[in-house]
């Protein structure tokens, strides 16, 4: 008998607390989820960025709790999630202190590195939300990374050369645009990114910034699977 999937639904995965190192000696609060399934490997890992942590973004922000919940087992998918520095969830506080996206790049870093390096990850993408958005266009350039996912990105500290950077690179960038989203809409996030010229952008009827609403965050983990492993698409929705 299958059950619908719910916010609360927490499906079975490998799940690991660790630490993060960072190059400049900090300790990041970190979550791996792994499939439980007896495949050969994974068919991909994200390395999640969280929302901005002044203003309650962390780790365990809904839709990132929500991928790891859901995406290992629904997705073969690995999910990786840590607090930035600085930032507190109910998994514990990250060392340091909240940097507006500078001294970030070494979390960002340091998370690319276990996946490539720990998990052996191959097929690695980047999701970044909000202020995840800028420290992944600024910071998550490693040649490991196979591209970037960029949901309700504001612009907020990244800058005209960043964005120049992956048009030059020509590696996949996708951003997901709520409708009603507080900082950029689909048709200013089209003139905004526009020197990114490989970019995609999705605009979402009916989201907010927040993605609040299990369609919202139904529709966000389906497109995420859609770039990482479509095999899987569409996601189901009873379990």
């Amino acid at each position: 008998m299958t059950e619908l999937i719910r916010a609360s639904t927490v499906l079975p995965a490998d799940r690991e607390p660790f630490k993060l190192l960072t190059s400049d000696g900090l300790n990041l609060v970190a979550e791996i989820a792994r499939p439980l399934k007896p495949i050969k490997s994974s068919s991909g890992t994200l390395v999640m960025l969280h929302p901005l942590p002044t203003a309650g973004g962390m780790m365990d922000s809904h839709i990132f709790r929500k991928a790891a919940a859901r995406l290992p087992e629904l997705a073969d998918l690995n999910i990786l999630r840590f607090n930035s520095r600085g930032t507190e969830s109910e998994a514990g506080r990250s060392d340091g202190n909240f940097e507006n996206g500078d001294g970030e790049i070494h979390d960002v870093q340091a998370a690319i590195d276990y996946a490539a390096t720990n998990l052996g990850a191959e097929n690695l993408w980047i999701v970044g939300w909000s202020f995840g958005t800028d420290l992944a266009l600024r910071h998550a350039r490693d040649p490991r990374v196979k591209g970037l996912i960029l949901l309700s990105p504001p612009l907020r500290t990244s800058n005209l050369s960043d964005l120049q950077w992956w048009a030059n690179d020509g590696r996949p960038v996708i951003a997901l645009v709520p409708e009603f989203d507080d900082y950029l809409k689909p048709k200013e996030a089209v003139t905004a990114l526009a020197p990114l010229t490989q970019i995609e952008i999705i605009p979402v009827d009916g989201a907010k910034h927040l993605w609040v609403g299990e369609p919202y965050v139904y529709r966000v983990l389906n497109e995420i699977t859609k770039i990482v492993n479509p095999a899987k698409v569409p996601l189901p929705t009873e379990y």
